[in-house]
């Protein structure tokens, strides 16, 4: 297991947790309803926490359903193990560090992309039109790395910088067991600053944004409890470090959004007919207003997978695709089974 041995910057925060908090919650973080000023704080900062967000029925789903995932027993997942019925539910969730659109095969986590507290921030902060494209399921357990610092509209490429992230913490999230860092207002450049592949042990193969012009000392710590809603433009540069509890888990559903008039030119396995600014990824749910472009109809582009603890972004058009193929393999053995 990692252990917990803090950079220079972390040192200003006690791992203790809410050790950043002082004497309340930090600016940035509130409750319902939307108003023009959580609004402008969006647009200066570039992140916002929604406390209780997701309530606490809600959130035991969450976790009942992360089992479920981690056994095996909502279908077909490219890189997961049926779990042995005598290993415990913390052996199984051990295994994985992050499920790619767990959305998929879970009604519950299907179900999480349109939270209300998730419609009525997105609706403010993005426009009355809004369609998702991704979820992530982070199990991090204690000893998991974190991912550098990084943007997620580098992954994601929406043509109007409209990516959203919506981080719904299923624990509590603190210094010690890797919640996410920001830089605030580090989203205002417009820029996607270039990566490279660095060798921290802190973190997976994800690529390290490079080239900003801030330091380690511009981050801040976004400890939140169980239920709050991390919401994050597409360009922050933002980072998670390992999780250095003793033990327990770090675990979050973090999808991500768009406004539904931009399209989306994301994982295309190969060339498409015609001009490339017609490419445009219809797997996708709306999860507020109207679907302008709905006359093309839904594809099934993506599904389930693991994502390995050392390995890193946010998906990739060869997973996806080897994902498909290991999911209709799974089912079409089923069906033939079912035919004899």
């Amino acid at each position: 297991m990692l252990e917990a041995q803090p950079t220079s910057f972390d040192e200003r925060v006690s791992l203790l947790p809410f050790g950043s908090w002082g004497a309340g919650r930090p600016a940035g973080w509130f409750d319902l309803p939307m108003t023009p000023a959580k609004v402008q704080f969006y647009k200066d900062n570039g992140f916002l926490v929604v406390e209780d967000g997701a309530d606490p029925d809600v959130l035991h789903g969450l976790i009942r359903e992360t089992v479920a995932l981690c056994r095996g027993e909502r279908g077909p997942i490219k890189g997961v193990t049926p779990a042995n019925p005598n290993e415990s539910d913390d052996d199984v969730m051990r295994r994985y560090l992050c499920i790619h659109f767990p959305h998929k095969l879970s009604r519950v986590m299907y179900d999480a992309l349109s939270l209300p507290a998730i419609v009525e921030v997105l609706t403010h902060v993005i426009g009355p039109n809004v369609k998702c494209m991704q979820s992530m399921l982070f199990i991090k357990a204690s000893g998991k790395p974190g991912q550098a610092w990084h943007q997620d509209e580098f992954y994601i490429p929406t043509r109007d910088r409209s990516l959203t992230g919506a981080w719904i913490a299923m624990d509590d999230a603190t210094v010690e067991n890797g919640c996410l860092w920001v830089i605030p207002g580090s989203h205002k450049h417009g820029v996607l600053w270039p990566q490279h592949q660095q060798r921290d042990p802190r973190f997976d193969c994800a690529g390290e944004a490079t080239m900003f012009p801030y330091t380690d000392a511009d981050a801040v710590p976004v400890e939140v409890k169980a239920g709050s809603i991390v919401f994050f433009n597409g360009y922050l540069l933002h980072r998670s470090l390992p999780n250095y509890a003793k033990s327990g888990y770090r675990r979050a559903l973090v999808n991500h959004y768009m406004s539904a008039e931009s399209l989306l030119p994301w994982h295309w396995g190969d060339k498409p007919y015609g001009s490339i600014a017609g490419l445009d990824y219809r797997d996708i749910v709306m999860i507020a207003g109207k679907d302008p472009y709905a006359w093309k109809g839904i594809e099934e582009r993506a599904a389930a997978h693991v994502r390995p603890s050392g390995e890193g972004g946010c998906g990739n058009i060869e997973r996806n695709i080897e994902a498909l193929k290991f999911r209709n393999m799974v089912l079409l053995a089923e069906d033939d089974d079912h035919d004899h």
